[in-house]
């Protein structure tokens, strides 16, 4: 099959490239110009495990290619896929749908024959139907079908969550349109993926209503985390104590500073503004996002306590600065907030990521620089761990003691043993158990 994406942000490059793998014919369309130039030059504007090996791969095959020209890679298409931002609106948190009304009128203009227009991009409820209408009202002779494919795709593990999904979501009541969205996901068919096919409205929502169930475990851990640092108690064993039954499951039972990255908190404030407009508000899922965003705030004031009560004056290390792990992704990531409110107390700040720094350095400045872990640490009179990435689980800590000027580790996810660090001779702060000190 020929498919275009438009869009080669994380989910349409992501998606472009394993489709290719699947065996179809795939353009990619962006009108950043420099993006596709270092595109075809074979470099990756994102950081995924996989990701550059797999375009290669299919480049060289001719079954992945790129291209800024819109009109020509949507001609002959049998599917049209819609993968560009939908960012918070400025306001109200509702979705800002302007990229991809302006895609869908693009598309309505070049439509050749019969072609699935499919929203990957995650758009509220109602979005379909109002891009049918759109591409009608540009072209009234255009043979089409709108459909709901949402991602559900993990910034680190993309490719194999493509390639291996929990199940895919089709919102269509076409059996046209049906018939060819089945062809195109053959190879997930052939290994008895889960497919469901929905209403246009019900494929929308469910992409909102798992990212905001998924942020709302995040923040409900984390509430128990802060009652058991009160009480005494493990945030660890209650985990597992609760996530051992089947109705609740152990998955994003992990305390940490606070959800990030680009879906849940834009999702989860687009599904609170959608129900509130509708008359239906959801009051929990309100309340998810004012726990994570105080919670974020709060990181800082964890690690000035850890300090001493101040960091004025005082050299803090910030390890980690990614939302999460294995990707360069800084959107809304904790670690904004805590530089900015350690700053704000007069800290001098150095940080390290192993692969977030060029990115960050684009939302954050008055900060140091620095080339790896130990450089970081060097001088410091508390280092905080931000992101978990594997490299700094296997930390030399007698050398980080020695470099760091007062040896205070405030670990906001909890990746070393209180006990182990008090016997190290660290005073140790984490999340939700008791902390070891030296």
């Amino acid at each position: 099959m020929r498919i275009t994406m438009i869009g080669t942000g994380y989910v349409g490059l992501v998606s472009g490239t394993c489709f290719s793998e699947f065996g179809h014919n795939v353009i990619c369309v962006d009108k950043d110009t420099a993006k596709i130039a270092k595109l075809n030059a074979g470099e990756m504007p994102i950081f995924e495990p996989g990701l550059e090996t797999m375009v290669a791969t299919n480049v060289k095959a001719g079954r992945l290619t790129f291209t800024t020209g819109l009109a020509d890679a949507v001609k002959g298409a049998d599917a049209v896929f819609i993968a560009v931002g939908t960012p918070s609106g400025e306001n109200d948190g509702s979705a800002d749908l302007g990229y991809v009304r302006a895609a869908a009128e693009e598309i309505a203009a070049a439509l050749d024959g019969y072609t699935v227009v499919v929203t990957k991009s995650t758009v509220p409820v109602g979005t379909g139907l109002e891009l049918e209408a759109l591409i009608h009202e540009v072209n009234p002779d255009a043979e089409f079908n709108v459909v709901s494919n949402p991602e559900f795709l993990r910034e680190g593990s993309a490719i194999n969550d493509f390639m291996r999904p929990d199940r895919v979501v089709i919102g269509t009541t076409s059996d046209r349109a049906r018939a060819r969205m089945k062809q195109l996901y053959r190879p997930l068919f052939l290994i008895e993926t889960p497919i469901l096919f929905t209403k246009l409205a019900t494929a929308e929502v469910i992409k909102y209503a798992a990212n905001a169930f998924l942020a709302t475990k995040i923040s409900f851990i984390n509430e128990i985390a802060d009652l058991c640092e009160v009480v005494g108690a493990d945030v660890y064993d209650v985990a597992r104590g609760i996530g051992l039954d089947g109705r609740i499951g152990s998955k994003f039972l992990h305390p940490g500073p606070g959800y990030g990255g680009s879906c849940f908190p834009k999702d989860t404030l687009a599904l609170a503004r959608t129900a509130a407009d509708a008359g239906t508000p959801m009051r929990i899922v309100e309340a998810v996002v004012i726990v994570n965003d105080e919670r974020k705030e709060r990181m800082a004031e964890k690690i000035t306590a850890a300090c001493g009560g101040t960091v004025d004056g005082k050299t803090i290390t910030v390890l980690g600065l990614t939302f999460k792990p294995n990707t360069d992704d800084m959107r809304e990531a904790p670690s904004l907030n805590i530089i900015a409110g350690l700053k704000k107390g007069g800290a001098l700040v150095r940080v390290f990521d192993p692969e977030g720094m060029e990115e960050a350095k684009t939302m954050l400045d008055g900060v140091d620089w620095c080339r790896d872990s130990y450089d970081a640490v060097t001088g410091a009179d508390g280092v905080a761990i931000v992101t978990e990435w594997n490299e700094f689980r296997a930390l030399d800590l007698d050398r980080i003691k020695s470099l760091m000027k007062v040896p205070v580790m405030v670990d906001l996810r909890n990746i070393y043993n209180p006990e182990e660090m008090a016997a190290a001779g660290f005073q140790y702060t984490c999340l939700g158990r008791p902390s070891g000190a030296a």
